[in-house]
Protein backbone atom coordinates (compact mmCIF):
# COMPACT_ATOMS: atom_id res chain seq x y z
CA UNK A 1 0.00 0.00 0.00
CA UNK A 2 2.79 2.42 0.97
CA UNK A 3 4.75 1.54 -2.17
CA UNK A 4 1.70 2.23 -4.34
CA UNK A 5 1.13 5.57 -2.58
CA UNK A 6 4.80 6.50 -3.05
CA UNK A 7 4.63 5.70 -6.76
CA UNK A 8 1.43 7.74 -7.07
CA UNK A 9 3.05 10.74 -5.38
CA UNK A 10 6.13 10.49 -7.58
CA UNK A 11 3.93 10.26 -10.66
CA UNK A 12 1.87 13.25 -9.56
CA UNK A 13 4.96 15.34 -8.89
CA UNK A 14 6.35 14.42 -12.30
CA UNK A 15 3.08 15.50 -13.91
CA UNK A 16 3.15 18.82 -12.07
CA UNK A 17 6.76 19.43 -13.13
CA UNK A 18 5.93 18.55 -16.73
CA UNK A 19 2.95 20.88 -16.67
CA UNK A 20 5.07 23.73 -15.27
CA UNK A 21 7.71 23.16 -17.93
CA UNK A 22 5.03 23.19 -20.62
CA UNK A 23 3.57 26.43 -19.33
CA UNK A 24 7.04 27.92 -19.09
CA UNK A 25 7.76 26.97 -22.68
CA UNK A 26 4.42 28.41 -23.78
CA UNK A 27 5.27 31.69 -22.02
CA UNK A 28 8.71 31.76 -23.64
CA UNK A 29 7.13 31.27 -27.05
CA UNK A 30 5.42 34.65 -26.77
CA UNK A 31 7.26 37.42 -28.54
CA UNK A 32 6.71 41.11 -29.15
CA UNK A 33 6.15 43.07 -32.30
CA UNK A 34 7.29 46.62 -31.55
CA UNK A 35 5.79 49.34 -33.74
CA UNK A 36 7.49 52.67 -34.41
CA UNK A 37 6.04 55.30 -36.69
CA UNK A 38 3.67 58.26 -36.95
CA UNK A 39 -0.02 59.06 -36.47
CA UNK A 40 -1.22 56.67 -39.18
CA UNK A 41 0.07 53.83 -36.97
CA UNK A 42 -0.29 55.31 -33.47
CA UNK A 43 -2.64 54.54 -30.59
CA UNK A 44 -5.34 57.18 -30.04
CA UNK A 45 -7.42 58.51 -27.16
CA UNK A 46 -10.35 56.27 -27.98
CA UNK A 47 -12.65 57.99 -25.46
CA UNK A 48 -12.33 61.27 -27.37
CA UNK A 49 -12.12 60.34 -31.04
CA UNK A 50 -13.12 57.68 -33.58
CA UNK A 51 -9.64 58.03 -35.09
CA UNK A 52 -7.41 54.94 -34.99
CA UNK A 53 -3.91 54.15 -36.13
CA UNK A 54 -3.62 50.81 -37.92
CA UNK A 55 -1.07 49.67 -35.34
CA UNK A 56 -3.60 50.27 -32.57
CA UNK A 57 -5.87 47.52 -33.90
CA UNK A 58 -3.19 45.12 -35.21
CA UNK A 59 -3.56 42.77 -32.24
CA UNK A 60 -6.94 41.73 -33.67
CA UNK A 61 -5.13 39.90 -36.48
CA UNK A 62 -2.51 38.00 -34.47
CA UNK A 63 -3.08 35.34 -31.80
CA UNK A 64 -2.17 35.67 -28.14
CA UNK A 65 1.36 34.35 -28.65
CA UNK A 66 2.14 37.69 -30.33
CA UNK A 67 2.14 40.88 -28.24
CA UNK A 68 1.75 44.05 -30.29
CA UNK A 69 3.66 46.84 -28.53
CA UNK A 70 2.84 50.07 -30.32
CA UNK A 71 5.18 53.03 -29.74
CA UNK A 72 4.16 55.10 -32.78
CA UNK A 73 3.37 58.74 -31.96
CA UNK A 74 1.42 61.45 -33.77
CA UNK A 75 3.52 63.94 -35.71
CA UNK A 76 6.85 62.16 -35.40
CA UNK A 77 9.39 61.69 -38.13
CA UNK A 78 12.32 59.28 -38.03
CA UNK A 79 14.43 62.24 -36.87
CA UNK A 80 12.22 63.51 -34.05
CA UNK A 81 11.46 59.95 -32.87
CA UNK A 82 15.18 59.51 -32.23
CA UNK A 83 15.82 63.03 -30.91
CA UNK A 84 13.05 62.74 -28.29
CA UNK A 85 14.54 59.53 -26.90
CA UNK A 86 11.62 57.41 -28.06
CA UNK A 87 13.76 55.03 -30.08
CA UNK A 88 16.07 54.43 -27.13
CA UNK A 89 13.10 53.41 -24.97
CA UNK A 90 12.07 50.88 -27.61
CA UNK A 91 15.48 49.39 -28.34
CA UNK A 92 16.18 48.98 -24.62
CA UNK A 93 13.21 46.57 -24.47
CA UNK A 94 13.92 44.52 -27.60
CA UNK A 95 14.91 40.91 -26.91
CA UNK A 96 16.15 38.19 -29.27
CA UNK A 97 13.29 37.00 -31.47
CA UNK A 98 11.25 40.19 -31.17
CA UNK A 99 10.21 42.14 -34.26
CA UNK A 100 10.38 45.87 -34.89
CA UNK A 101 8.07 47.31 -37.55
CA UNK A 102 9.45 50.61 -38.84
CA UNK A 103 7.24 53.01 -40.81
CA UNK A 104 8.02 56.70 -41.28
CA UNK A 105 7.74 59.23 -44.09
CA UNK A 106 4.65 61.38 -43.58
CA UNK A 107 6.45 63.76 -41.24
CA UNK A 108 9.96 63.37 -42.63
CA UNK A 109 8.52 65.23 -45.62
CA UNK A 110 7.55 68.27 -43.52
CA UNK A 111 9.75 71.41 -43.69
CA UNK A 112 10.23 71.97 -39.95
CA UNK A 113 13.93 71.37 -39.13
CA UNK A 114 13.14 69.27 -36.06
CA UNK A 115 11.30 66.78 -38.29
CA UNK A 116 12.63 67.09 -41.83
CA UNK A 117 14.91 64.50 -43.42
CA UNK A 118 15.92 63.92 -47.03
CA UNK A 119 15.41 60.67 -48.93
CA UNK A 120 18.67 59.14 -50.05
CA UNK A 121 20.65 60.69 -47.17
CA UNK A 122 19.34 61.55 -43.71
CA UNK A 123 16.08 59.59 -43.98
CA UNK A 124 17.97 56.50 -45.13
CA UNK A 125 20.52 56.94 -42.34
CA UNK A 126 17.81 56.94 -39.66
CA UNK A 127 16.12 53.87 -41.13
CA UNK A 128 19.51 52.14 -41.33
CA UNK A 129 20.10 52.90 -37.66
CA UNK A 130 16.78 51.32 -36.68
CA UNK A 131 17.65 48.17 -38.63
CA UNK A 132 21.23 47.82 -37.39
CA UNK A 133 20.44 48.45 -33.72
CA UNK A 134 17.47 46.08 -33.82
CA UNK A 135 19.73 43.31 -35.12
CA UNK A 136 22.36 44.07 -32.51
CA UNK A 137 19.75 43.19 -29.88
CA UNK A 138 18.78 39.98 -31.69
CA UNK A 139 15.56 41.45 -33.07
CA UNK A 140 14.15 41.21 -36.57
CA UNK A 141 13.46 44.51 -38.37
CA UNK A 142 10.59 44.98 -40.83
CA UNK A 143 10.67 48.13 -42.94
CA UNK A 144 7.52 49.63 -44.43
CA UNK A 145 7.00 52.74 -46.47
CA UNK A 146 4.24 55.22 -45.66
CA UNK A 147 0.58 54.41 -46.24
CA UNK A 148 -1.04 56.38 -49.03
CA UNK A 149 -2.96 59.61 -48.52
CA UNK A 150 -6.42 59.78 -50.00
CA UNK A 151 -5.50 62.28 -52.70
CA UNK A 152 -7.77 62.47 -55.72
CA UNK A 153 -6.97 66.17 -56.10
CA UNK A 154 -6.24 67.27 -59.66
CA UNK A 155 -3.86 70.04 -58.56
CA UNK A 156 -0.50 68.69 -57.38
CA UNK A 157 -0.27 68.76 -53.58
CA UNK A 158 3.15 69.55 -52.14
CA UNK A 159 4.55 67.27 -49.45
CA UNK A 160 4.79 70.19 -47.05
CA UNK A 161 1.20 71.27 -47.67
CA UNK A 162 -0.93 68.19 -47.08
CA UNK A 163 -3.24 70.29 -44.92
CA UNK A 164 -5.11 70.83 -48.19
CA UNK A 165 -6.14 67.21 -47.75
CA UNK A 166 -7.23 67.65 -44.14
CA UNK A 167 -9.86 70.12 -42.98
CA UNK A 168 -10.57 70.15 -39.25
CA UNK A 169 -14.05 71.59 -39.79
CA UNK A 170 -16.27 69.89 -42.37
CA UNK A 171 -18.14 73.18 -42.82
CA UNK A 172 -14.99 75.01 -43.91
CA UNK A 173 -14.62 75.95 -47.54
CA UNK A 174 -12.90 73.29 -49.63
CA UNK A 175 -12.26 74.38 -53.20
CA UNK A 176 -10.03 71.49 -54.31
CA UNK A 177 -11.03 69.72 -57.52
CA UNK A 178 -11.03 65.93 -57.53
CA UNK A 179 -11.26 63.28 -60.24
CA UNK A 180 -11.09 59.46 -60.17
CA UNK A 181 -7.30 59.02 -60.09
CA UNK A 182 -5.49 58.55 -56.79
CA UNK A 183 -2.21 60.52 -56.81
CA UNK A 184 0.98 60.02 -54.82
CA UNK A 185 2.10 62.71 -52.35
CA UNK A 186 5.19 61.02 -50.86
CA UNK A 187 7.60 61.01 -53.80
CA UNK A 188 11.08 59.61 -53.12
CA UNK A 189 10.28 59.07 -49.45
CA UNK A 190 8.64 55.83 -50.59
CA UNK A 191 11.95 54.58 -52.01
CA UNK A 192 14.14 54.94 -48.92
CA UNK A 193 12.64 52.05 -46.89
CA UNK A 194 12.86 49.78 -49.94
CA UNK A 195 16.45 50.82 -50.66
CA UNK A 196 17.61 50.37 -47.05
CA UNK A 197 15.86 46.99 -46.82
CA UNK A 198 17.66 45.83 -49.96
CA UNK A 199 20.99 47.16 -48.70
CA UNK A 200 20.59 45.55 -45.27
CA UNK A 201 18.91 42.35 -46.46
CA UNK A 202 15.83 42.74 -44.29
CA UNK A 203 12.10 42.41 -44.86
CA UNK A 204 10.37 45.21 -46.75
CA UNK A 205 6.61 45.62 -47.06
CA UNK A 206 5.24 48.03 -49.63
CA UNK A 207 2.48 49.47 -47.45
CA UNK A 208 2.03 52.35 -49.87
CA UNK A 209 1.28 50.05 -52.80
CA UNK A 210 -1.12 47.95 -50.68
CA UNK A 211 -3.07 50.96 -49.46
CA UNK A 212 -2.92 52.71 -52.85
CA UNK A 213 -4.56 49.69 -54.48
CA UNK A 214 -7.17 49.61 -51.70
CA UNK A 215 -8.16 53.26 -52.02
CA UNK A 216 -8.07 53.32 -55.81
CA UNK A 217 -10.28 50.23 -55.95
CA UNK A 218 -12.82 51.92 -53.65
CA UNK A 219 -12.76 55.12 -55.66
CA UNK A 220 -13.17 58.77 -54.82
CA UNK A 221 -16.34 58.48 -52.73
CA UNK A 222 -16.16 55.05 -51.06
CA UNK A 223 -12.56 55.62 -49.96
CA UNK A 224 -13.81 58.37 -47.63
CA UNK A 225 -15.29 55.62 -45.46
CA UNK A 226 -11.75 54.60 -44.46
CA UNK A 227 -10.84 58.05 -43.20
CA UNK A 228 -11.88 60.70 -40.73
CA UNK A 229 -14.67 62.00 -42.94
CA UNK A 230 -17.66 63.01 -40.81
CA UNK A 231 -20.47 65.39 -41.52
CA UNK A 232 -21.50 67.91 -38.83
CA UNK A 233 -23.58 66.13 -36.21
CA UNK A 234 -22.69 62.65 -37.48
CA UNK A 235 -20.81 61.82 -34.28
CA UNK A 236 -20.89 63.60 -30.93
CA UNK A 237 -17.11 63.22 -30.67
CA UNK A 238 -16.64 65.60 -33.63
CA UNK A 239 -19.69 67.91 -33.58
CA UNK A 240 -18.47 70.11 -36.46
CA UNK A 241 -17.49 67.15 -38.62
CA UNK A 242 -14.14 66.57 -40.30
CA UNK A 243 -12.57 65.96 -43.71
CA UNK A 244 -9.28 64.20 -43.14
CA UNK A 245 -7.70 62.22 -45.99
CA UNK A 246 -4.67 61.04 -44.02
CA UNK A 247 -5.95 59.43 -40.83
CA UNK A 248 -8.15 56.36 -40.42
CA UNK A 249 -11.38 55.90 -38.55
CA UNK A 250 -12.22 52.65 -36.72
CA UNK A 251 -13.38 50.89 -39.87
CA UNK A 252 -10.46 52.08 -42.00
CA UNK A 253 -7.84 51.13 -39.43
CA UNK A 254 -9.20 47.59 -39.30
CA UNK A 255 -9.27 47.25 -43.08
CA UNK A 256 -5.68 48.48 -43.41
CA UNK A 257 -4.39 46.47 -40.43
CA UNK A 258 -5.89 43.28 -41.86
CA UNK A 259 -4.11 43.86 -45.17
CA UNK A 260 -0.77 44.74 -43.59
CA UNK A 261 -0.96 41.81 -41.14
CA UNK A 262 -1.51 39.52 -44.11
CA UNK A 263 1.49 41.08 -45.85
CA UNK A 264 3.62 40.58 -42.73
CA UNK A 265 2.58 36.93 -42.62
CA UNK A 266 3.39 36.52 -46.29
CA UNK A 267 6.93 37.83 -45.78
CA UNK A 268 7.71 36.27 -42.38
CA UNK A 269 6.98 32.57 -41.80
CA UNK A 270 6.94 32.83 -38.01
CA UNK A 271 4.33 35.58 -38.11
CA UNK A 272 2.25 33.67 -40.66
CA UNK A 273 1.65 30.91 -38.11
CA UNK A 274 0.09 33.39 -35.72
CA UNK A 275 -2.35 35.16 -38.04
CA UNK A 276 -6.03 35.02 -37.10
CA UNK A 277 -9.03 36.01 -39.15
CA UNK A 278 -12.19 36.66 -37.16
CA UNK A 279 -15.20 38.55 -38.46
CA UNK A 280 -15.15 41.30 -35.85
CA UNK A 281 -13.59 42.31 -32.55
CA UNK A 282 -14.93 43.78 -29.32
CA UNK A 283 -12.65 45.61 -26.90
CA UNK A 284 -13.10 48.12 -24.10
CA UNK A 285 -9.85 49.90 -24.95
CA UNK A 286 -10.62 50.92 -28.51
CA UNK A 287 -8.80 48.09 -30.31
CA UNK A 288 -11.97 46.47 -31.60
CA UNK A 289 -14.63 47.25 -34.15
CA UNK A 290 -17.00 47.82 -31.23
CA UNK A 291 -16.83 48.67 -27.54
CA UNK A 292 -19.68 46.35 -26.47
CA UNK A 293 -20.89 42.90 -27.43
CA UNK A 294 -24.39 44.29 -27.88
CA UNK A 295 -23.17 46.70 -30.57
CA UNK A 296 -21.45 43.85 -32.39
CA UNK A 297 -24.53 41.62 -32.24
CA UNK A 298 -26.72 44.42 -33.58
CA UNK A 299 -24.46 44.75 -36.63
CA UNK A 300 -24.67 41.06 -37.60
CA UNK A 301 -27.23 40.13 -40.29
CA UNK A 302 -29.62 37.33 -39.37
CA UNK A 303 -28.50 33.91 -40.53
CA UNK A 304 -24.87 34.88 -41.15
CA UNK A 305 -22.30 32.77 -39.30
CA UNK A 306 -20.09 35.23 -37.42
CA UNK A 307 -17.14 34.84 -35.08
CA UNK A 308 -16.59 37.64 -32.59
CA UNK A 309 -13.26 37.88 -30.79
CA UNK A 310 -13.36 39.56 -27.39
CA UNK A 311 -10.09 41.17 -26.36
CA UNK A 312 -9.40 41.31 -22.63
CA UNK A 313 -11.66 42.27 -19.73
CA UNK A 314 -14.57 40.66 -17.93
CA UNK A 315 -17.90 40.48 -19.75
CA UNK A 316 -21.52 39.62 -19.12
CA UNK A 317 -22.44 36.70 -21.37
CA UNK A 318 -25.02 38.07 -23.81
CA UNK A 319 -28.31 36.58 -24.93
CA UNK A 320 -27.86 35.92 -28.64
CA UNK A 321 -31.02 36.13 -30.79
CA UNK A 322 -31.89 32.72 -32.26
CA UNK A 323 -31.75 34.10 -35.79
CA UNK A 324 -28.08 35.03 -35.38
CA UNK A 325 -25.35 32.40 -35.62
CA UNK A 326 -22.57 33.68 -33.43
CA UNK A 327 -19.42 32.14 -31.97
CA UNK A 328 -17.36 33.97 -29.34
CA UNK A 329 -13.59 33.65 -28.93
CA UNK A 330 -12.15 34.96 -25.66
CA UNK A 331 -8.65 36.40 -26.06
CA UNK A 332 -5.97 38.26 -24.12
CA UNK A 333 -7.36 37.14 -20.76
CA UNK A 334 -11.00 37.94 -21.54
CA UNK A 335 -13.54 35.99 -19.46
CA UNK A 336 -17.23 35.76 -18.72
CA UNK A 337 -18.59 37.12 -15.46
CA UNK A 338 -19.77 34.40 -13.10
Amino acid sequence: MMKRLKNYMIGSMAAVVACCLFLSLKTEERFRVFMIGDSTMANKQYEKTPERGWGMVLQCFFDDEVVIDNHAVNGRSSKSFIAEGRWQKVIDQVKPGDYVVIQFGHNDEKPQPERHTDPGTTFDANLRRFVVETREKGGIPILMNAVVRRNFVVEKVKNDDDEKLRLIDAQAKNDVIEDDTLRDTHGKYLDSPRDVAKEQGCVFIDANRITHELEQSLGREASKKLHMWYEPGETSLIPNGRRDNTHYNIYGAHVVARLLAKAMGHEVKQLRRHLVNYDMAVSKNGQGDYFTIEEALAAIPEGKKTTIQILGGEWQRPVVPKAKKVKFVLRNGAKWKK
